[in-house]
């Protein structure tokens, strides 16, 4: 399986928590739809110092960058605006 990395941060306009709380459950659904395939490792909210949510690091695994791709063009946190800075780089998972 093909690993990578999402390092996603929250938009910081005015709405921008309003926007993730909103979208949230359509997230989270994926997400563990994700993980019931074996293609979510781990993840989670990084927050601010006020222990807000501004962003999301994922650690996602898929046979072939086209279903990477697939799942990346439909994740919503992409398609509705929540994320605004995305960096995403293949990553391998220590086999400890």
């Amino acid at each position: 399986m093909q690993q990578y990395v999402i390092i996603a941060k929250d938009g910081t306009d005015e709405g921008a928590l309003e926007r993730r709380m909103e979208v949230r459950p359509f997230h989270l659904a994926g997400a563990k739809k994700l993980r019931e395939q074996d293609n979510l490792v781990i993840g989670g909210a990084t927050l601010d110092e006020e222990g807000k949510m501004r962003g999301s690091i994922m650690i996602v695994q898929f046979e072939t960058k086209e279903e990477f791709d697939h799942w990346y063009a439909n994740e919503p946190y992409i398609k509705d605006g929540v994320w605004q800075s995305i960096e995403v780089k293949p990553f391998k998972v220590a086999d400890v």
